[in-house]
């Protein structure tokens, strides 16, 4: 069954929700700024809102996809080390970094969306990137869970510790930690 094409008034409500929810967390915390505020910034009803993303937690989904887009185009696609062509220790530290730089850009967005999302390993974006590092682990080393490994590399790039090391511009002392651990990880197999 062929997908359906979006309508371009909806396409347009999409984008506007979007950015006005982007304008509005620059100012403010996602749990301060009212769904009829992003409406109303938007120009469209609350209503609209709803019916696009569901509830709270959806619309900071989409956000947050959006902004995952393009790191996921330079993981499947991209130059190495990052992109393919790069041996496994090698991508993943710069998957990681890459990853902590789209957290520090986007710190508002991800705050408010583990607030507000139920199981983050539900997630596509979650699901993406622990499919990715989990191939990279079982690459470099099969004698690892690389299933486990991958849950516990990612688990470290949330929470509050992160949060914090990030707001006080700490983000380069979290991926030279996160590259010290994959370096021992990744190295030659006992």
């Amino acid at each position: 069954m062929a997908e359906r094409q979006e309508r371009a008034d909806a396409a347009r409500n999409r984008a506007a929700i979007l950015r006005a929810t982007e304008d509005l967390l620059r100012d403010d915390t996602a749990d301060r700024v009212p769904i009829e505020a992003i409406a109303a910034r938007a120009g469209v009803g609350k209503g609209t809102v709803f019916h696009r993303f569901g509830n709270r937690a959806g619309l900071l989904r989409a956000l947050l996809e959006r902004r995952a887009e393009e790191l996921r185009a330079r993981v499947e696609d991209g130059p190495p080390p990052l992109g393919p062509g790069a041996p496994p220790r090698d991508r993943l530290n710069a998957f990681l970094a890459a990853t902590v730089d789209l957290a520090t850009r986007n710190i508002a967005v991800i705050t408010a969306y583990e607030q507000a999302a139920p199981d983050r390993h539900a997630e596509p974006v979650y699901r993406f990137w622990h499919e990715h590092v989990r191939g990279l682990v079982a690459e470099a080393r099969d004698d690892l869970d690389a299933d486990l490994v991958a849950h516990i590399l990612l688990g470290s790039l949330h929470g509050d510790l992160v949060l914090h090391l990030i707001r006080r511009g700490e983000s380069d002392r979290l991926v030279t930690t996160l590259r010290q651990v994959s370096d021992a990880l990744l190295g030659e197999a006992p």
